[in-house]
């Protein structure tokens, strides 16, 4: 079993720039992905991005191209996803997940999920 925590989440002006880190209680396998998923109310969740523990490999929803940075720290196994240029369509429940998916954007073939942080940017 594996525990996923996260933190860093916030109310922030829209522009600024918000860290969020998932803190994972071990990397069980290191094939594993961490990602994070997002879930704006009333909405579906949606992938936002995720890193591969055993080559950092990492890939990106197009939403978060060129704002948002997912990068970690294998030693500590944390997974952190760093926001900039932050807008009011980007409050949503963030959550961090683990798993080995075959579609990485499918929320349903994580097998880990934290509890989940709330981003809220006011305009």
């Amino acid at each position: 079993q594996v525990q996923l925590t996260e933190s860093g989440g916030g109310e922030v002006q829209a522009g600024a720039s918000l860290r969020l880190s998932c803190k994972a209680s071990r990397r069980l396998n290191d094939r594993f992905l961490v990602a994070w998923f997002r879930q704006a109310p009333g909405k579906e969740r949606e992938f936002v991005a995720a890193r591969k523990w055993i080559d950092e490999t990492t890939h990106y929803a197009d939403s978060a191209k060129g704002r948002f940075t997912i990068s970690g720290d294998n030693a500590k196994n944390t997974v952190d996803l760093q926001m900039k240029s932050l807008n009011p369509e980007d409050t949503a429940v963030y959550y961090c997940a683990m798993g080995l998916p075959q579609t990485i954007t499918y929320d349903r073939e994580y097998a880990f999920w934290g509890q989940g942080t709330q981003v809220t940017v006011s305009s």
